[in-house]
């Protein structure tokens, strides 16, 4: 499993996980990616930004974001995804 930084905290996280599995902590949770400012925002500011996907679509879309240290899914079938496979064909 790849992992990701976790914002400043100086951990690595597993850049897919299932809901419950992960330590939020103070990180900014969101349903999508498309507040790019927002993003930006915390990710200057140190802060670990979750998203949570529940499609296939929506997990390319968050982990093609930099600033994402995580995606978060309630579906464990979206864990076995083939993540090269889905970004590049």
């Amino acid at each position: 499993m790849r992992e990701r930084w976790f914002g400043k905290t100086g951990r690595r996280v597993p850049e897919l996980a299932l809901a419950g599995s992960l330590e939020l902590g103070d990180a900014l949770v969101l349903d999508d990616v498309s507040d790019l400012d927002g993003l930006r925002a915390a990710h200057e500011a140190g802060t670990p930004v979750v998203v949570r996907a529940s499609s296939p679509e929506a997990v390319r879309a968050a982990l093609s974001r930099p600033e994402v240290a995580s995606v978060v899914v309630t579906d464990e079938k979206l864990l076995e995804l083939d993540l090269r496979e889905l970004t590049y064909g």
